[in-house]
């Protein structure tokens, strides 16, 4: 019995000394593994290194791989001093390279983490830039229009000394007109079907929110137009009126005149319309 008993003890120790051993092993194999991975992952070439490397590519025009290699920097090398403009960098490249959600990312990041530094203009134009390329003719959806427009007006507002604030007000215009012309395209619909609230409706936005583009004479005497075929007469009396006087030499002023004329009606602003409580204070349109 005693020899059996040591025979039991034996294999129990042997047991315990495999179990042991393989939990080593693989532990060794995990380890081997996550070096590999990091290295693979990590280049081991200094923060400097590795910025005029992704410099260099840049000079080439290879826009994509410079983004990664920006990214490196801020990724492994987290508080050097080249971390910082790396990261606007890696924006900027896939800019270039053409990838705008990529580039937005890496700039929003920028600008939440470094707000107040010199570089954090050229990411915000890095923002409103990717946007503005992607917007899309009136005639299609005007979601990416309206976050250029944003991106624009966050730009011109937070840094208006730098160089890219010029552009941007340029280019705040132009969305501000894209986004008149599609209500416009939309309120001709309605018109023409004889919806007549809902074209109004469409034009409304035009005359409250986008009265300093070309679209807002237009707008004006379409709403005088519609009021005319609903039969509130006032309200047209009142757009017609309220275009004459900001517009008198518009062609759409001298059609709505008309349009009163021929029920024997004059321009006559009722000052408790909403169409005069938006003209109210407002600067004239800049050529």
């Amino acid at each position: 019995m005693a020899g059996l008993r040591g025979v039991h003890v034996n294999n129990g120790r042997f047991a315990i000394r495999s179990a042991l051993a393989v939990v080593l092993m693989c532990a060794a194999m995990v380890a081997g593994c996550a070096s590999s991975d990091k290295e693979s992952i990590t280049s081991g070439d200094p923060p400097n290194v590795i910025y005029a490397q992704a410099d260099a590519l840049m000079d080439k025009g290879d826009f994509r791989e410079a983004a990664k290699k920006f990214e490196e920097v801020d990724r492994d090398h987290p508080y050097s001093p080249y971390a910082r403009r790396a990261i606007v960098m890696s924006a900027y490249s896939y800019y270039q390279a053409g990838m705008h959600p990529e580039a937005v990312q890496a700039a929003k990041r920028y600008t939440t983490l470094h707000p107040g530094t010199k570089e954090a203009a050229l990411a915000q134009h890095v923002i409103a830039s990717s946007h503005y390329d992607r917007m899309t003719d009136p005639t299609r959806d005007q979601n990416r229009t309206r976050e250029a427009l944003k991106a624009l007006e966050v730009l011109v507002r937070r840094y208006p000394d730098s160089p890219y604030a010029a552009k941007a007000r340029n280019r705040a215009k132009i969305t501000v007109d894209m986004l008149a012309a599609s209500e416009m395209k939309v309120a001709r619909y309605y018109l023409e079907q004889h919806n007549y609230l809902a074209a109004i409706n469409r034009y409304r936005v035009v005359i409250t929110k986008y009265q300093r583009t070309a679209h807002v004479e237009e707008a004006l005497m379409r709403v005088a137009e519609a009021y005319m075929a609903l039969g509130v007469t006032s309200e047209a009396q009142t757009a017609t009126a309220v275009l004459g006087h900001n517009f008198p030499e518009s062609k759409w002023y001298q059609y709505s005149y008309k349009l009163l004329k021929s029920d024997g009606l004059e321009p006559h602003e009722d000052q408790g319309s909403w169409i005069s409580r938006a003209w109210r204070n407002v600067r004239p349109r800049s050529s």
